[in-house]
């Protein structure tokens, strides 16, 4: 263990060195906000840009001196390439549900933005696009939600990025800012399940985001293509600790 934490850090140490950039599609989701923290916590870029269709909120106010803010209308995201160019690294937690935009909005921004925005960020010169899916994903499901997060990952993959890093968290556990009945009673059940089967059904957001995080430290981008399911998020989203501090709090889990 001892080892693996000195290759942690001397992996983070080297990304620190590159002086890279990144961009977060989706800052303002539940994922996405939580990235945001532990990306700030490990200092591993030297520019993080958030794209989105606001700025963050007041109540986020403190963030905003760390980072650079794009306000882009994914309506006609084209007329925004430059907000995607100049990154190394881009993540993307872009995602709504069909009861709040309804099946049409569902899939204009789980797929059809998604698709988009990593179109312009590999033109941009964009090298590691990882994109957060969703357990059981298959582009050939009878399920709208599913047929729609497998459609995107083939679309993504055939754009070509030198590495592309899925994530298909199963039901992501934590305190939401919007009300989900539906999800919030999964979030109950698969709460306490979780506590007997901690790696099949659920997973806390903090989990992904440093899961994220440490997939772009991964030797060669973890691979071409590398699909982490459910069990190894939680393997590779453990908590960080600097040597001679305790774990990033940022990151904290919650169910």
């Amino acid at each position: 263990m001892a080892t693996e934490a000195g290759d942690g850090q001397q992996q983070r140490e080297h990304c620190r060195t590159q002086q890279k950039s990144c961009f977060i599609l989706g800052a303002s989701g539940e994922t996405g906000r939580v990235l945001l923290r532990e990306l700030l916590a490990q200092q591993l870029f030297a520019r993080v840009t958030l794209i989105g269709r606001r700025k963050l909120s007041p109540e986020e106010e403190e963030l905003c001196i760390h980072v650079n803010q794009e306000v882009v209308d994914f309506e006609k995201l084209d007329e925004y390439a430059s907000a995607f160019q100049g990154h190394d690294v881009g993540f993307c937690c872009l995602g709504t549900t069909k009861a709040k935009a309804g099946a049409d909005g569902f899939v204009r921004v789980d797929r059809d933005y998604v698709i988009q925005a990593a179109q312009l960020a590999y033109t941009g010169g964009c090298k590691h696009f990882l994109l957060q899916s969703s357990q059981g994903a298959d582009k050939g499901s009878s399920l709208l939600y599913l047929r729609v997060k497998g459609e995107v990952e083939a679309k993504v993959q055939e754009i070509g990025f030198d590495h592309f890093t899925v994530l298909r968290p199963g039901v992501l556990l934590c305190a939401r800012r919007e009300s989900r009945p539906t999800e919030w009673i999964a979030q109950k059940v698969l709460g306490a399940m979780a506590r007997m089967f901690p790696t099949a059904y659920s997973v806390p957001v903090a989990t992904v985001a440093r899961a994220m995080v440490a997939s772009v430290l991964m030797p060669d981008g973890g691979g071409t293509v590398q699909v982490l399911e459910n069990k190894a998020i939680h393997a590779l989203g453990v908590p960080v600790a600097e040597p001679g501090k305790g774990s990033t709090k940022q990151g904290q889990d919650s169910a």
